[in-house]
């Protein structure tokens, strides 16, 4: 019974990552169609002042009920600074290679991030890499070069390498923010981290807002506005999933994300997933999976253990 019940309670974590992962990618989707209407700096300024605008009432209820105070301790502050600092310059580089780049495609470039998370957490933590993790980067790097090939043909535009080379770079900053993500979700509330990363993302590009952010006409501004939506939604549903689950049993889940991003970019832009995509990503998440599997099984404490 108590078996049972604690594997009902595993799925909540992954039922919820799921349901943040397709609210992501249909973001990703209106966001795309944001950045070229008026440009992904512009987009993503405006979709974060959206979502600080509609969690701030959420925030403030939420404080007034657990009677804290109205701003976290320095340490989880400058972990909300960091972490939205990451995701503001990931998330545009992202945005602005989708509109050079069909969705599916982009989303499955952006799948080597928790492969490169690896060697990240080789270098700063001082793991040790295991021999299936380099055979997995070989497979995952040659589903790389597949889709990359197509971008070096006589029929693509410089424009279409360029979007290639910053959904790359996005995703470099995207395996260090799944390191950040778990950290994040450890030490605070899922209101309090879609709050943060929208307040701080927003606050970090108002400078550049000046020049350019772009002021959205009513259609732009009722696209951006229900990104916003998505994004907090997404924020809130894996912020709650990640504090209570290992990251080791969500990042996989990543990869669902491609089935949505393929859905989106034909119903919203009419882009085909090619064969060379559809091999492309087959080779990133069987080198992923390959690399980042435990071989383990759970233990009587719930924590793995050898098989």
């Amino acid at each position: 019974m108590a078996t049972a019940m604690r594997a009902r309670q595993a799925l909540f974590p992954i039922g919820m990552t799921l349901a943040g992962l397709a609210s992501f990618s249909v973001m990703d989707g209106v966001m795309k169609a944001a950045a070229i209407a008026v440009g992904a700096y512009a987009a993503l300024f405006w979709r974060n002042v959206f979502g600080a605008l509609l969690m701030t009432p959420v925030w403030v209820t939420v404080r007034r009920r657990q009677g804290g105070g109205w701003l976290p301790r320095a340490a989880i502050l400058r972990l909300h600074l960091a972490r939205s600092a990451l995701a503001g310059v990931m998330a545009t580089l992202f945005f602005w290679g989708t509109v050079h780049t069909p969705l599916a495609e982009a989303m499955a470039l952006s799948f080597i991030a928790p492969l490169i998370a690896l060697f990240l957490a080789a270098a700063f933590l001082g793991e040790s890499i295991a021999r299936r993790a380099i055979g997995g980067s070989v497979m995952a790097l040659a589903g790389v070069g597949v889709i990359a090939a197509g971008k070096f043909g006589a029929h693509h535009s410089a424009a279409a390498v360029q979007g290639m080379i910053a959904i790359l770079v996005s995703a470099v900053l995207y395996a260090m923010n799944l390191v950040l993500q778990r950290r994040q979700a450890q030490v605070a509330g899922p209101d309090e981290i879609a709050f943060f990363q929208s307040l701080f993302i927003a606050l970090l590009f108002a400078p550049g807002a000046w020049w350019l952010g772009i002021w959205p006409d009513r259609d732009q501004a009722a696209l951006i506005g229900v990104g916003a939506v998505l994004a907090v939604v997404s924020l809130m549903l894996i912020g709650w999933a990640y504090a209570r689950a290992e990251a080791q049993v969500l990042v996989p889940l990543e990869y669902t994300a491609f089935i949505w991003a393929a859905l989106v970019g034909w119903l919203m832009f009419g882009e085909a997933v090619t064969w060379r995509t559809l091999a492309g990503v087959v080779l990133i998440v069987a080198g992923c999976l390959v690399a980042i599997s435990t071989r383990t099984v759970p233990g009587d404490n719930g924590q793995p253990t050898p098989a």
